[in-house]
């Protein structure tokens, strides 16, 4: 089993950026594919990045190809997103999760989740 705590989030300008981290209190996470979502109010909870541990092969949704970094560290047990040239609509609640299997992006295929951290971009 996996438990995860996600730090990071905060408020910044629009096209400012942050960088979240998702550490394992509990478990490995080189076992398991780990997944960025968020959930804005009102909002199904989406897809935002994920990363492939074993092959370090990471994988985006449109919205944020190209500005969303995700990476890992053996060392620390940790996943980290960077997020650059963050949007108003990048606003929401940012949860990491994890996976035994494949590069899913569907919410159900997650077993593991973290308690979430709120990121806020004004506009």
């Amino acid at each position: 089993q996996v438990q995860l705590v996600e730090s990071g989030g905060g408020l910044v300008q629009a096209g400012g950026s942050l960088r979240l981290s998702c550490t394992a209190a509990r478990g490995n996470l080189s076992d398991y594919t780990m997944g960025w979502f968020r959930q804005a109010p009102g909002k199904e909870r989406e897809f935002v990045s994920g990363i492939v541990w074993k092959s370090d092969s990471t994988f985006y949704a449109d919205s944020v190809k190209g500005r969303f970094t995700a990476s890992r560290d053996g060392a620390k047990n940790t996943v980290y997103l960077q997020m650059n040239s963050l949007k108003p609509e990048d606003t929401a609640v940012y949860y990491c999760a994890a996976n035994a299997g494949r590069a899913y992006r569907e919410v159900r295929y997650y077993d593991y989740w973290g308690q979430g951290t709120q990121v806020t971009v004004s506009s």
